[in-house]
């Protein structure tokens, strides 16, 4: 049975992510995540403060991005972010994996990443994005389990930058590599109720998605995330 768009909207991460981001629009965003009942409201960090604020009162969850778009800065660094934005009022964050590391199969070098992150981001959760448009079926899985590993509690498909976008057979791959109880987050290119929907079934308990509004009104997007 399809959820309707009210049991969708606390599936929903509002996220605008894009560098020409204005504080205009990122009022905008938290006011409809409120009016909508989305779950979060996920930004970049240097935006985390106003979104703070905007959802002071509100159940809304302050939700930030680290490590973002690419992933490939240092492990340091992001675990340097991730404190910041736990501190200052994130309560999940979403990190990108070392991508070219888990393709060079340096596992104890891409678990030391989302460990270091995870311990830093306390008690905030912590969700990892795979980048699934860059990776064979066998790197999901071993990304997958290094997240379960690591104590991080979802995986995530991708940034929305870098190709590619939240596909079913995807949801089921991460879903079935995780197990039942961690989170796992569609993210990428979704726009109407239908995908959302078809995402939720497939074993998301997430969706990032720029196209909220759309997706809980049960209309097509025209723009893209």
């Amino acid at each position: 049975m399809q959820p309707n768009a009210k049991e969708i909207a606390q599936f929903i991460d509002h996220t605008i992510l894009k560098a020409d981001t204005t504080s205009a629009q990122i009022d905008t965003v938290c006011k409809e995540a409120v009016a909508h009942s989305f779950f979060g409201v996920c930004v970049n960090s240097s935006w985390l403060p106003r979104v703070v604020s905007n959802l002071k009162g509100s159940p809304v969850c302050p939700v930030a991005v680290i490590g973002f778009p690419l992933g490939a800065m240092s492990t340091q660094t992001k675990a340097m972010e991730a404190q910041w934005c736990a501190q200052n009022g994130a309560r999940e964050i979403d990190m990108v994996i070392n991508i070219g590391l888990l393709k060079d199969k340096s596992d104890a070098a891409v678990l030391a990443d989302i460990l270091a992150v995870v311990n830093a981001s306390a008690p905030a959760k912590v969700k990892v994005i795979l980048e699934t448009a860059l990776l064979t079926e066998e790197e999901k899985i071993r990304g997958c389990q290094l997240s379960v590993k690591s104590g991080a509690h979802f995986v995530k498909t991708c940034t929305g930058f870098g190709g590619g976008s939240a596909t079913v057979e995807d949801i089921a791959l991460m879903r079935k590599a995780v197990g039942p109880t961690l989170g796992v987050k569609a993210s990428g290119g979704v726009k109407n109720l239908e995908q959302a929907s078809a995402l939720i079934g497939a074993g998301a308990t997430r969706i990032g998605t720029s196209s909220g509004v759309a997706i809980v009104n049960g209309l097509a997007a025209q723009g893209g995330y």
